[in-house]
């Protein structure tokens, strides 16, 4: 598929469920991770994955990335890397007698930051500007990332040794965190049969290149969100901001990224227009790691930010007559 050759729905579809296939054929079970991974690609974001070691975070990364037939590169994140080992440094060249730009790991279309909390603050920091602005600037000079681009960053939880918290803005720089959680006993069985004898990750071809996911990218940003929609994602952010259990709200960003994750969720789904549902069942993965409670807050049962989330969800007028 050439990236200007127009794409309907139906072929939208078609390659969009060849990803998902291909994921799905090394991360068994995990239905919702493979089409949130593909939801970050398509609407431009980042994705986070927290869980405990062993579950198949750094699989779910690469699996993605040896589906789509692009540059791909993994940083082990380490408590000695240095900010220039991610973006780059400037070289003096003795025979040219001038400084030259060698580039560093972030420059490819998929970039797999494993353990990304294992770094120091600094070197998290590396990110920021080719997160937000697809660029980084080394010694004055700005260097333009590749497109598409996407970072799927994976994290240990934090009460584990040896990891230092993401901060704040380094944290709404990625549209989703999600969490793999452990497998069922079937599908845990089957990894035992299918990985015994080799690598899984082995027998993947890639379904996309680089061009045909700038075109998946062109068609979910052309799906339609209603007024009344951009209306309602404002209020389920505002609302955030106005709970007196949340100590931090959800960031401008979070409200455009909550929109343009809607859009390619609705595109998946075979349509070209959003519903509130979309929205509805987005609220949590892309807005919960950017939310902190506030202090002496406690809800048994459940996260304390997933459970505002829900009763926001819950309690904020939707919108009817949406697709007008």
């Amino acid at each position: 598929m050439h990236e200007n050759a127009p794409l309907d729905a139906e072929q939208f579809t078609q390659h969009t469920s060849r990803i998902v296939a291909s994921v799905s054929s090394v991360i068994d079970g995990k239905a919702d991770a493979v089409r949130n991974a593909l939801v970050c690609l398509l609407a431009e974001g980042h994705l986070l994955i927290e869980d405990v070691p062993g579950v198949g975070k750094t699989m779910l990364a690469r699996a993605l990335a040896a589906s789509v037939d692009a540059t791909v590169r993994r940083i082990q994140f380490t408590p000695d890397l240095l900010p220039g080992d991610v973006t780059g440094v400037a070289v003096y060249d003795p025979v040219q007698r001038e400084f030259e730009f060698k580039r560093g790991a972030i420059f490819a279309h998929i970039v797999i930051a494993d353990e990304i909390n294992r770094a120091s603050p600094k070197t998290q920091s590396a990110l920021l500007e080719a997160m937000e602005e697809h660029q980084v600037t080394v010694d004055g000079a700005t260097h333009p990332l590749p497109d598409p681009f996407l970072v799927v960053a994976t994290q240990n939880p934090l009460e584990m040794e040896g990891t230092y918290p993401l901060p704040e803005a380094q944290r709404d720089r990625f549209m989703m965190r999600i969490s793999m959680g452990y497998p069922d006993a079937a599908a845990e069985t089957l990894m035992l049969r299918q990985r015994d004898t080799a690598n899984p990750l082995s027998a993947i071809s890639p379904v996309a290149d680089a061009a045909s996911v700038r075109a998946l990218i062109s068609w979910a940003r052309r799906v339609h969100v209603a007024e009344s929609l951009e209306e309602y994602a404002v209020a389920l952010a505002q609302a955030t901001r106005q709970d007196p259990s949340l100590h931090l709200g959800a960031s401008p960003r979070a409200t455009l990224q909550l929109v343009r994750a809607a859009k390619v969720v609705a595109a998946l789904d075979g349509r070209d227009y959003v519903v509130p549902d979309d929205m509805a069942d987005l609220v949590i993965p892309v807005f919960a790691h950017r939310l902190l409670a506030a202090r002496g807050v406690h809800r048994a049962g459940a996260q304390p930010v997933e459970a505002a989330l829900r009763q926001i969800v819950a309690r904020v007028p939707v919108p009817f007559a949406a697709r007008v």
